[in-house]
C-alpha cells in the first residue's frame, strides 16, 4: 500500500506552481493545497529551506474514521528539526471543525502525536486516518477533540517519508514534530486558524512521551506558541526501564521498534555490524510492519538472539559510538530530568498545567516509570493532575481517558485555573 510518486510540482498555470520538495531544495509555502499524495511523502531534499513549522505542501483529504463532526482536513508536509538540530521534513494532518467557535478568542488547536503505529511506511497516522487503514485506534480521540470545537494538528512523527525510517521513541524529535505541526496548522492556504489561538498538547503511549517532550521543549523551541496545557498518558518515561520490561515478553515488538528507531536517528552508532542473520531479517521485517504485525512478529523475542555476540540490553547500553554510548542516548529521552517552573534555573521550563494518567491494569509500560515521571513533575513544582484509576489495560485506557483529556484541555483553553493533585 505504499504510495510512490515523483516529486514534480503540480502546474496550475503559467503563473502558479504548487511548490513541493525537489531533490535539491525544499520550496516555499504553497499557494493552494493541491499537492499529490506522493508529494506529501516524497524523500527529503538535500537542503531543507524554511523555519521549523513552515508548510511545504498540503492536500485536502477526508477522515473517514472520524464520525459525528463536520470538518475540513488536509495532509501536510512541513519543516521540523531532527535530534541533532538539523532541519528535516515531517508529515501529518490538520483537521478543523466547520461549526463556529463561540467560546471567545481564536479557535484553539490540539497538537497531537498518536500512539504506536509501526515502522512500515504504510503505517503513517496520516495515511491510516485518511483511508489507508491498517490497524490504528486513535480516531475516537480525534473525534472527541473536534466535537469539542478544537482543531487538531496531528503529526505522524518524523521518518514516514520515502527513504527514511520512523525515529520511534526518540523523545526530542517527537516533541519538536508536535510543536512544529501546531505552527504549520496556521499556514493552510485559506485556513481559519489564527496565530493567537491557544495550543493544547496531547498524546498517549508513544504519543504520551512525545506530548511531554513537547511540553518540556515548548518554552525554548516554540516560545511564540501560547501553550495552555498538556495531557499525556501511558508514558514510557524511562526507555531503559521500559525496554527491560518488554524484552522477552508479549510486547517485545515495541522494544524492537525503539532500537530500530534510535538507529534511524543515530545512524553512525554501532548497529548493523552487531546483527546476526536472524537479527538482519528481523530488522527488515519490522521496517515493513504496522502495530499488530510487529507484535506478532516479535512475540516473546529477546534482543540477545538477534546479535552475533548474544548481547544483553545492559551490554548494548555500554556500546560506544560517535554520539556517545547507546545508554546515554536512551537516557537523553528520559522524561522529567532538569525540568522546572519558569522561575527556576531548569533547562526545561514548563509554565502550564499538565495532566498525566495510566490504567489500573497497565500491562505494557512498567508502572514504575509512569509513576516516576509523575513524581518528577510534582517534585519540580509543575502543576500536575494525576489519575491512575481507569479500569483498563494499556490500549483501552487511551479511550477511557479521552473525555477527561478533552475536559482538561477545554478548561485550560477557557483560562480556568488548575490546582493539580500532587
Amino acid at each position: 500500500m505504499r504510495l510512490r510518486a515523483g516529486v514534480a510540482s503540480a502546474v496550475l498555470g503559467a503563473a502558479l506552481t504548487i511548490p513541493v520538495a525537489t531533490a535539491q531544495q525544499a520550496s516555499a509555502a504553497p499557494s493552494l493545497c493541491t499537492a499529490s499524495e506522493g508529494d506529501i511523502y516524497a524523500a527529503a531534499p538535500a537542503q531543507v529551506d524554511g523555519a521549523p513549522g513552515d508548510l511545504l505542501a498540503c492536500r485536502e483529504v477526508k477522515l473517514p474514521g472520524v464520525s459525528g463532526v463536520f470538518l475540513k482536513a488536509w495532509k501536510v508536509r512541513y519543516v521540523s528539526t531532527n535530534v541533532k538540530g538539523a532541519k528535516t521534513v515531517a508529515t501529518g494532518f490538520v483537521a478543523v471543525p466547520q461549526t463556529a467557535w463561540t467560546k471567545g478568542g481564536s479557535r484553539p488547536v490540539v497538537a497531537f502525536h498518536p500512539g504506536t503505529a509501526g515502522l512500515g511506511p504504510q503505517c503513517a497516522f496520516s495515511k491510516q486516518m485518511t483511508g489507508a487503514y491498517v490497524d490504528h485506534y486513535e480516531a475516537p480521540n480525534i473525534a472527541e477533540f473536534l466535537k469539542a470545537g478544537f482543531a487538531v494538528a496531528a503529526t505522524d512523527g518524523q521518518g514516514y517519508i520515502d527513504g527514511r525510517v520512523h525515529t520511534y521513541m526518540v523523545g526530542r524529535e517527537a516533541g519538536q514534530a508536535v510543536l512544529d505541526i501546531a505552527r504549520t496548522s496556521r499556514q493552510i492556504p485559506g485556513g481559519s486558524l489564527r496565530p493567537d489561538g491557544k495550543v493544547g498538547i496531547a498524546g498517549y503511549s508513544e504519543g504520551g512521551q512525545a506530548a511531554l517532550w513537547a511540553a518540556q521543549l515548548a518554552a525554548s523551541y516554540a516560545p511564540e506558541l501560547d501553550v495552555a496545557g498538556a495531557a499525556a498518558g501511558g508514558v514510557p518515561g524511562d526507555l531503559k526501564v521500559t525496554a527491560a520490561g518488554l524484552n522477552g515478553g508479549l510486547f517485545a515488538g515495541f522494544a524492537a521498534d525503539a532500537l530500530i528507531g534510535h538507529n534511524a536517528a543515530y545512524p553512525d552508532m554501532p548497529f548493523d555490524e552487531l546483527l546476526n542473520d536472524v537479527g538482519r531479517k528481523a530488522v527488515a521485517d519490522a521496517k515493513k510492519l504496522c502495530l499488530y504485525g510487529t507484535l506478532g512478529r516479535f512475540l516473546g523475542a529477546r534482543v540477545e538472539n538477534f546479535t552475533k555476540d548474544k548481547l544483553t540490553l545492559d551490554q548494548i547500553w555500554q556500546l560506544r559510538g560517535p554520539d556517545g554510548t547507546w545508554g546515554e542516548l536512551a537516557d537523553r529521552s528520559r522524561l522529567g530530568v532538569d525540568i522546572g517552573t519558569p522561575a527556576s534555573n531548569a533547562r526545561y521550563k514548563i509554565g502550564f498545567p499538565v495532566f498525566q494518567y495510566r490504567g489500573l491494569l497497565e500491562e505494557i509500560i512498567p508502572t514504575e516509570t509512569e509513576d516516576a515521571t509523575r513524581a518528577a513533575y510534582c517534585a519540580a513544582g509543575i502543576t500536575t493532575t494525576w489519575k491512575a484509576t481507569y479500569v483498563g489495560e494499556h490500549l483501552t485506557t487511551d479511550w477511557l481517558a479521552a473525555g477527561d483529556v478533552t475536559r482538561f484541555l477545554a478548561d485550560r483553553f477557557e483560562g480556568k485555573p488548575a490546582t493539580g493533585n500532587c
